[in-house]
C-alpha cells in the first residue's frame, strides 16, 4: 500500500526542496506522510473549495504548486481562508503538500512545459544558478577505479548538461601505515605502504550528496577510503529559473501574440514594444512573476519575453530591446497541473491522481 511519503519521496527527487527560494515554503505543510493514499488531488491553490473538493471525492493528499502557508501561524481559530482551510483539511485527516520554485528550477519543470506549450525548440534554461554543484576526488587502486566510477556516476555524479559519466583521473602514489586495528586492502600494519592509485574527480549536484557518499564508501575497497569534496561556483545547465528557445519560424509581431493567446489559453495579453517591423523568432518564457528575468531574456537576445505579474514601469524597463508580454499569472501557470500528474504517473500508474474542478482563475477579465 502506498504512503503519503512514496509519493513525497518521488517528486523530491525529481524537485529537490534545496533548490527552492529562501522565501518559499514548498513541502509536506499539513498531514502524516504515514497515512496510506486513497486518491490524489492536483491543483493549483489549495482553495477552501479545493478542500471540499477532496472531501467530496474521497482524496487525502493534495498537491499544490502555491503552498497555503508562507509565513508562521500565530494561531489557528478560523479567522482566515489560510487557518479555517488547515483546521477543515486537519479535521478530516487530508495532507496538504507544495511543490512550488523548486518545481520552476529543474529543467523539466514549469518553464520547460511552458516552453513546449509555445511550440520552442533548442530550449535551455534562462538564468542557470550557481551554489549547487560540489566536486568529490577520491584515490582508488587501479584494479577498484572501473568499479568505483561506475557506482558514483550510477548514483548521479559526473552529469554535465547532456553528458553523463563525466569523470578525470591522475596516476599517483599513495602512501598510508595502519595500526594494530586496521585491516589493510594491501600492505601489513605497522609497515609503511606505497601503493599505485588513481586520483579520481567528479561533479554532482548538492542534493545527491548524501547518494554520492553511499556509493563511494560501498564501492571502494579501502577500509578508510580518502576524499574530498569542494564546493564550485559553476553553474548548473539544468537547474535554474526561466526558459528560452526558437520558434520553428519566424513571426511577425501579431501572429506571435495570437499564437501565445492560443496556445496558452488566454483572453487578454498586456505587451509593449509591438513595433510591426519587429519580427520573433527567439522567445524567452518564466512562468508567475518574471520581471527579475528581464536582463537575462535581453542579454541571451531573445525577440520577446513572455511572463506575466508585470508592473508599469517594469514594462518600460524593457525600453526597445524586445517584445515585452504579460499573459496573467494564472494562464503562465495552469500546465502545472498536467507536469504534476505525468511525474507521478511515470512512477505510479495505480494510484488515483484528479485534476481539481476547482482550478479557476481568480482573476477575470472584462471584454466588451
Amino acid at each position: 500500500m502506498l504512503q503519503i511519503k512514496d509519493i513525497i519521496h518521488h517528486l523530491e527527487l525529481i524537485a529537490p526542496p534545496i533548490l527552492q527560494e529562501s522565501y518559499d515554503n514548498s513541502g509536506l505543510l499539513v498531514g502524516d506522510d504515514t497515512k496510506i493514499i486513497s486518491k490524489i488531488l492536483v491543483c493549483l491553490d489549495s482553495t477552501e473549495a479545493v478542500i471540499d473538493e477532496a472531501i467530496t471525492r474521497g482524496c487525502n493528499l493534495i498537491i499544490a504548486h502555491h503552498p497555503i502557508i508562507w509565513g508562521g501561524l500565530k494561531r489557528i481559530t478560523g479567522k482566515n481562508a489560510t487557518q479555517r482551510i488547515v483546521i477543515k483539511a486537519i479535521q478530516h485527516d487530508i495532507a496538504i503538500y507544495a511543490c512550488h520554485t523548486n518545481l520552476d528550477k529543474i529543467h523539466l519543470g514549469v518553464n520547460k512545459m511552458f516552453a513546449e506549450k509555445l511550440q520552442l525548440q533548442n530550449t535551455t534554461i534562462l538564468k542557470p544558478e550557481s551554489g549547487f554543484l560540489k566536486k568529490l576526488v577520491t584515490y582508488v587502486p587501479l584494479s577498484s577505479l572501473e568499479k568505483v566510477r561506475n557506482a558514483l556516476c550510477d548514483a548521479g555524479a559526473g552529469t554535465i548538461g547532456n553528458y553523463d559519466s563525466c569523470t578525470f583521473e591522475s596516476k599517483g602514489t599513495g602512501t598510508f601505515k595502519g595500526n594494530e586495528d586496521s585491516k589493510p586492502f594491501v600492505g601489513e600494519k605497522g609497515k609503511l605502504q606505497e601503493e599505485q592509485e588513481h586520483r579520481l574527480e567528479s561533479i554532482f549536484p548538492i542534493f545527491l550528496q548524501n547518494k554520492i557518499m553511499e556509493a563511494l564508501h560501498h564501492s571502494h575497497p579501502y577500509e578508510q577510503v580518502a576524499f574530498d569534496i569542494y564546493p564550485i561556483e559553476n553553474t548548473h545547465p539544468q537547474i535554474g529559473l526561466g526558459m528560452i528557445g526558437d520558434l520553428e519560424r519566424e513571426m511577425k509581431v501579431t501572429d506571435f501574440l495570437t499564437h501565445v493567446k492560443v496556445k496558452m489559453n488566454t483572453n487578454a495579453i498586456r505587451f509593449v514594444n509591438a513595433d510591426p517591423d519587429r519580427k520573433i523568432k527567439r522567445v524567452a518564457v518564466c512562468g508567475g512573476a518574471g520581471h527579475f528575468l528581464l536582463p537575462d531574456a535581453i542579454a541571451k537576445k531573445a525577440d520577446a519575453y513572455v511572463s506575466s505579474d508585470l508592473k508599469y514601469h517594469e514594462m518600460m524597463e524593457a525600453e526597445n530591446h524586445l517584445l515585452y508580454a504579460d499573459i496573467g499569472h494564472y494562464e503562465s501557470e495552469k500546465h502545472i497541473m498536467e507536469l504534476l500528474i505525468a511525474l507521478i504517473s511515470q512512477k505510479f500508474a495505480n494510484i488515483a491522481i484528479l485534476f481539481s474542478e476547482y482550478n479557476i482563475n481568480p482573476v477575470h477579465y472584462f471584454i466588451s
